[in-house]
């Protein structure tokens, strides 16, 4: 999510103070701002990927020191209730340092957790905005103080007052004294500065109905509140209110509207009895709006991110359908077998999208896997077979040892076989062409070592001890031949972690090669039956259809044109929706399959118009698309869509469900 400019814009130099929290039992903290460092005297290093309350502990010589405990509590209720949580006023001692010097100083924090999810709602991290309101809780504090020596001695309140009118003069928030009568006794200058003088009448006293219509309740969806609802209005009426938060429209040409957090308090002499009140004004505009904007930031990520996959996966559609057609291709072994290599790799391809577009939860370990008994070995060729193109492009010698018996482990297919090609690419990406990659796999009494070395680049001690970390990367040259993203050893630690192993890398240093060493749980059971997969196949047409086909992809339709075609369709294509909705009242196809993301006139509508159409309603309409989100099914099911695949299709589960079709209409 940082890696998102807008949204490292709004966080980093928001004048508000800001960390992201780890959703994990310490908290760590994966990012903070410079406004909240500059708080709390810290410097970046010391605090970024800690834990929240090693960096800022509990004061044990303190008895009101419960800020770990209230802040711990509103993360947790921010995360079950999927909800942005406002703390109320919390002391919390920080832990300050300065020439070799600790101490901790009392500091009051306004704060919210915000929990923030992906597009497909998981949680990535907690976002944690801060206000130091130390100045306005003292002054609060002086306040009661203030009243509380008036009962003691006209003496000891006028001392007092003298104290506090050079608190409140100085105070950042704004204060406001007045009687019962709506007689200003103090009102400082911060005050002055929110308010302005439009609800002062000629005498000096507060005039309550000027105010209508001033104050907006943020909390109830807007709704303007009247002059007696106000806090102060409300602290006169003997009520105390606690942060309030409201918008202010101000009657005065080009003020605008103000966001302030106020509370109020009734003032009570020595019998008990209402004398006057006190409000205290904070204008937190800055922090809404940076909230506000962070939320805009994550929105225009997943908005991004959903496009990202729709324009990688639409290449891969004709990549999918040529294979397929190349598997079809009769009695020629050699076309069938090139057909085969090319879909295992789309399906890869298309498999490694999705996981990317959502590093964070890959990293997190937030995936389940689909764990069955493996043979190391099968891993290791099939991780070779992905990696192979690249090491023999820069003429490596590889050289692999493995035993001779089948090495046992229960695991997740798909994504050992990912860690392993992803540490071979990277191991042929930085050896120099014609270097040496090794590859072994060892098997002792109860794990499986599995080894990847070679004599290439290398990594400095730095490089080494941050190797596994997110966007970690060394140093890249002008063609970014190396170097990458940052996220693929990552990844790797992830998924082995995952599996109940350790991944460990280890370097001589720069020009000296790297090594890296995965041990994983090995099991003694060998799998129920031989895991053979058995070829992919396409059926045949059982009966006879009319399928007319709309896709502006100029290569995608014209494959899956063909794959149809020659497994007996009657195929009809265009790559306008105008033109595929007047062939379609034309000739009234059996099933229609279309794309969604049509210049022209987009699925849904297509969908929608020939759903109305008197020769077409009856069709079976089937949905291709980039998009592959919840959402966006159930918007192509509303536009009545019958089927919905996501590209690059199955060919296979297309054909499947064709031939049902026409066995149906047969």
């Amino acid at each position: 999510m940082l890696n998102d400019p807008i949204f490292a814009a709004s966080f980093d130099h928001s004048p508000i103070g800001q960390y992201l929290l780890a959703p994990t039992d310490k908290l760590d903290i994966l990012a903070v701002n410079d406004a909240f460092l500059r708080s709390v005297s810290r410097r970046r290093e010391d605090v970024l990927g800690r834990p929240l309350f090693e960096v800022f502990p509990s004061n044990p010589d303190d008895p009101n020191d419960v800020g770990v405990q209230s802040l711990a509590h509103s993360i947790a209720t921010a995360i079950a209730t999927r909800s942005s949580q406002r703390m109320a006023a919390q002391y919390y001692p920080i832990e300050m340092h300065k020439d070799g010097r600790s101490w901790f100083q009392d500091m009051y924090w306004s704060a919210t957790n915000t929990p923030v999810y992906d597009a497909d709602g998981t949680l990535l991290c907690i976002s944690h905005t801060t206000i130091d309101i130390t100045a306005q809780v003292l002054a609060e504090q002086a306040l009661e103080t203030s009243r509380q020596d008036a009962l003691v001695s006209a003496r000891k309140a006028e001392a007092a007052r003298a104290y506090l009118e050079g608190v409140l003069s100085a105070a950042p928030v704004g204060v406001l004294v007045v009687t019962l009568d709506h007689t200003v006794l103090h009102r400082n200058p911060a005050h002055q500065a929110l308010f302005g003088f439009g609800y002062f009448s000629d005498d000096g006293r507060i005039d309550f109905p000027a105010m209508h219509g001033w104050f907006i309740d943020d909390t109830q969806e807007g709704r303007r509140i009247g002059p007696g609802e106000w806090p102060l209005a409300r602290a006169l009426a003997g009520d105390s209110v606690d942060r309030c938060l409201l918008k202010v429209r101000l009657p005065e040409p080009g003020s605008g509207c103000r966001i302030l957090l106020v509370s109020s308090a009734p003032i009570l002499d020595d019998a008990g009895q209402l004398v006057g009140a006190v409000a205290v004004s904070m204008d937190i505009e800055a922090r809404v709006r940076a909230e506000e904007s962070l939320k805009e930031a994550d929105r225009r990520k997943d908005e991004f991110l959903a496009m990202l996959a729709h324009e990688l996966r639409n290449p891969l559609a004709p990549i999918g359908a040529a294979a397929a057609l190349l598997r079809s291709r009769g009695e020629d072994e050699q076309l069938r077998s090139i057909g085969t290599v090319i879909s295992r790799q789309v399906v890869h391809m298309s498999g490694l999208i999705d996981e990317l577009l959502d590093v964070a939860r890959v990293t997190r370990g937030l995936i389940t896997l689909d764990r069955v008994t493996l043979d190391a070995n099968q891993v290791v060729a099939e991780a070779l077979e992905q990696a192979r193109p690249g090491i023999e492009g820069r003429r490596h010698t590889l050289r692999v040892s493995q035993p001779a018996q089948p090495a046992y482990v229960s695991g997740d297919h798909k994504r050992l076989v990912q860690v392993l090609a992803n540490l071979l690419h990277n191991a042929a990406k930085f050896t120099p062409e014609g270097g040496t990659i090794e590859v072994d796999l060892a098997v002792d009494a109860d794990a499986l070592t599995l080894t990847i070395a070679d004599d290439g680049l290398g990594m400095t001690p730095e490089l080494l001890a941050r190797a596994f970390e997110l966007f970690a990367q060394g140093e890249r040259t002008l063609d970014r031949s190396q170097g990458g993203l940052g996220i693929g050893l990552a990844l790797v630690q992830s998924l082995v972690t995952l599996h109940g192993g350790s991944v460990r890398a280890d370097s001589d240093g720069p020009g000296l090669g790297s090594r890296f060493t995965i041990r994983l749980p090995r099991i003694e059971a060998a799998p129920a039956a031989p895991a053979v997969e058995a070829p992919p196949r396409l059926d045949q047409a059982a009966g006879t259809l009319s399928i007319l086909l709309v896709d502006d992809n100029e290569d995608g339709v014209m494959m899956l044109d063909m794959l149809l075609s020659a497994l007996g369709y009657r195929v009809a294509s265009t790559s306008s929706a105008r033109d595929g909705l007047r062939r379609a009242e034309a000739e009234a196809p059996d099933v229609c399959i279309l794309d969604i993301g049509l210049p022209d006139l987009d699925g849904f509508a297509l969908a929608r118009a020939l759903r109305a159409g008197e020769r077409t309603r009856h069709a079976t309409l089937i949905a291709l698309s980039g998009y592959g989100q919840d959402t966006d099914r159930a918007k192509a099911f509303d536009a009545g869509f019958d089927q919905y695949y996501v590209k690059p299709v199955d060919a296979e589960a297309l054909a499947a469900a064709l031939a049902r079709l026409a066995a149906k209409a047969g």
